[in-house]
């Protein structure tokens, strides 16, 4: 019998889940390998930050959703890939075999060129150890402790962030009990969306007393203290790491071809360049010939043809190419219920875009609970 392995909980492999769920695959043994049971769902995460979702509004159970499949739910967190043997070391010493391998991890925060970083800085992902992080902060806040939050990067996720943190701690804490501010290397906030979505936020930012520094490129982060490049530095007793996505070590040190920051390589099969019994999808891989964002969005639409060509590998079958699409509806909220939207150039913002971002959040989530 094959051997197929997901590894990750990610949300191209919650889709492959599921629709392996709706036709079950009887001639394969299926393993999900996740360190998580329950696997975020990035869009509302900001909005469990804010207050306005509980924990399991915004996670998916992985267990049932494979139950329901009749896949084998492993809770462990892999440490390499033999890609010659077919072989996934894990966090717990032992080795999961595999026959088709599909790899849907995520991403980390990209800490390059930043000394201290993985010491003394919160990095956003991987998501689970920041929500522990940020827990605690939380409830030191709440306890009357007064603290500077310091987030680096100037994206929509720490931008995002930085706006619902305001948002919860300004209801629940006392008036300056938290300091929030920005660092960005770029010459401003947002650098991938058009300029009125900047001007949005620079206008929301400013208004919560949220202070932005552009041009800023950290180089170091040591305790209670973020240095930049330009020798000026910023007290900080917690700096919280948004910047764009990085490649995960473990990954980049497999053997399995990459791109030039360490994603796995792979072809409009979502098939990896150098070993073509494993696959890979959402922020852990590029597509070479179709280069995308690292959005949630671009991951949730690779689940169907992800699917389809594992069980295609599976059978000896030939596999299915796609294309995905040019641009994506950015839906960012900023903190409170009100959010703005971007299409190809054109931006508006409202509480009912707020409404609507929500109820494509809890439809996409009511989809992975049947």
């Amino acid at each position: 019998m094959q051997r197929l392995l997901l590894l990750g909980g990610g949300h191209s492999h919650v889709e492959v889940i599921r629709r392996f769920g709706e036709r079950p695959l009887r001639e394969a043994a299926i393993t999900l390998l996740s360190p998580e049971r329950h696997t975020p769902y990035s869009g509302m995460l900001p909005g469990y930050i804010a207050g306005h979702y509980s924990y399991h509004d915004c996670h998916i159970d992985l267990e049932p959703l494979c139950s329901a499949a009749g896949i084998v739910f492993r809770r462990a967190e892999a440490r390499g890939i033999q890609p010659e043997a077919g072989r996934v070391a894990c966090s717990d010493g032992s080795l999961a075999d595999y026959d088709v391998l599909s790899i849907d991890v995520g991403s980390t925060s990209d800490v390059h060129d930043m000394s201290g970083a993985l010491e003394h800085g919160i990095r956003v992902k991987p998501v689970a150890a920041f929500l522990s992080a940020w827990e605690g902060i939380h409830a030191a806040l709440r306890q009357g402790r007064q603290l500077s939050l310091v987030f680096v990067g100037g994206g929509a996720g720490a931008v995002e962030l930085a706006a619902a943190m305001h948002h919860r701690l300004a209801k629940e804490t006392s008036a300056g009990s938290a300091r929030i501010a920005m660092l960005t290397d770029t010459a401003s906030i947002l650098p991938a969306h058009p300029a009125r979505v900047q001007r949005i936020f620079e206008r929301v930012l400013s208004g919560r007393g949220i202070k932005v520094h552009c041009n800023a490129k950290v180089v170091r982060v040591s305790p209670g203290r973020i240095e930049c490049a330009d020798g000026s530095s910023v007290d900080a007793d917690h700096a919280i790491i948004a910047t764009g996505a990085g490649a995960p070590a473990w990954v980049t040190a497999s053997g399995l071809k990459a791109d030039a920051r360490g994603f796995i390589a792979v072809n409009a099969y979502l098939q990896s360049l150098s070993h073509p019994n494993v696959f890979a999808a959402g922020d852990v891989a590029t597509m070479m010939d179709y280069p995308r964002p690292k959005m949630g969005v671009y991951a949730v639409r690779q689940g169907p043809i992800l699917h389809r060509n594992l069980l295609h590998a599976l059978r000896g079958e030939s596999l299915r190419s796609y294309v995905p699409q040019r641009t994506a509806l950015a839906l960012i909220s900023t903190g409170d219920k009100h959010a703005v939207a971007s299409w190809n150039g054109i931006a508006f913002e409202g509480d009912w875009v707020w409404r609507w971002k929500n109820r494509i959040d809890c439809r996409f989530m009511a989809t992975y609970r049947r």
